[in-house]
């Protein structure tokens, strides 16, 4: 009877250490980034199957092997509903979280469309506003005068196929609601238009680069440097997911230099009409103190192909060159008026 009592006594206690063993591990896997969860997740399955094979050859009973898979199982579902936990709660990558900065455009006189262009998301304090050329907005050599804009943003941040399509007037008592932007060089091919909270819908999923992102944080930019311009070249891109492609480019000019005297810089890249607009973006060399989503310095804003007038389009291809002006313009042109 007494050694009853005792292995009851011990069982219990048993009971009692597994219930603190429950207790403890989802606190401790709670406490592990986004990524050592999901190797955790594949460490764990790797050596439950390890002691699975290992008490398959060994002498015990039936009891303990259903114990065993029971408590596998309900072990790796706590694993798993973490590491989701932990994904939704993740910025965006790198990459996906560029192409959010970026969205199509579409221009209209009221419901007639006229082109498409891209355009990026700039944010100025509690402000945001939408960036693309000047000639998106108005164009008077090409009698080019859209009344309203429409872009996409995204409505969910894991499933890219949610979105809505947002509409801006570009008018308001016959003044236009954009601004643009002047240098000694006479005009600038920059527009911003500022997005409000009331057209946006209340669960936007979208990216903004901000005055950090004009920052060059005391790296080199130089001839030959590689870039990415994500946009919508003759209005291709993800039309599941709504997601601009990015063309690969690299500086053509002297950085820093006013290319003819104008307030730009020359891109090598194969570029296509609907491309005006997007952000002209280097990927970071050192990364900041603190982890971000957009890892990238903005550069410029792609504007239009640059060609030679003599040049005989029978005998001699494109230069293949593209005017990006430089991005500090945005300083000016979203500051408080």
């Amino acid at each position: 009877m007494k050694n009853l009592q005792e292995a009851t006594e011990r069982i219990c206690e048993l009971k009692g250490s597994l219930v603190a063993l429950d207790a403890l591990v989802p606190a401790l896997v709670e406490a592990l980034p986004g990524a050592a969860g999901a190797r955790l997740l594949a460490s764990f399955d790797a050596n439950a199957e390890a002691a699975r094979t290992a008490m398959l050859n060994a002498a015990i009973s039936d009891v303990v092997l259903s114990a065993f898979e029971r408590d596998v199982a309900r072990t790796r579902v706590l694993l798993q509903g973490i590491r989701e936990r932990h994904r939704a709660d993740m910025p965006a990558e790198p990459a996906n979280a560029l192409l959010l900065t970026t969205t199509r455009i579409t221009t209209y006189v009221q419901a007639q469309a006229l082109t498409h262009a891209s355009g990026f998301f700039f944010r100025r304090g509690d402000r945001l506003y939408l960036v693309t050329n000047r000639h998106v907005f108005c164009d008077s050599a090409h009698a080019h005068f859209p009344d309203r804009i429409e872009f996409v943003v995204h409505t969910h941040a894991q499933d890219l196929a949610q979105h809505r399509v947002v509409s801006l007037p570009l008018y308001h008592d016959g003044l236009g609601l954009w601004r643009e932007a002047a240098d000694s060089g006479g005009a600038v091919d920059v527009a911003a238009i500022e997005v409000r909270a009331d057209p946006l819908p209340v669960d936007a999923v979208l990216q903004a680069f901000d005055d950090s992102h004009l920052d060059p944080r005391g790296e080199d930019i130089a001839i030959g440097d590689a870039l990415a311009i994500p946009g919508y070249p003759l209005g291709f891109h993800d039309t599941v997911h709504h997601l601009a492609v990015a063309r690969s480019a690299s500086i053509a000019s002297a950085y820093g230099i006013r290319f003819q005297r104008q307030g730009l810089f020359l891109t090598d890249a194969r570029t296509h009409r609907g491309s005006s607009g997007a952000p002209v973006v280097r990927r970071r060399l050192r990364p900041g103190s603190a982890p971000t989503a957009l890892p990238w310095q903005l550069l410029g804003v792609h504007s239009t192909r640059m060609d030679m007038g003599p040049r005989d389009p029978t005998q001699d291809e494109s230069l293949g060159l593209n005017c990006a002006w430089y991005a500090d313009v945005l300083t000016g042109l979203t500051a408080d008026r």
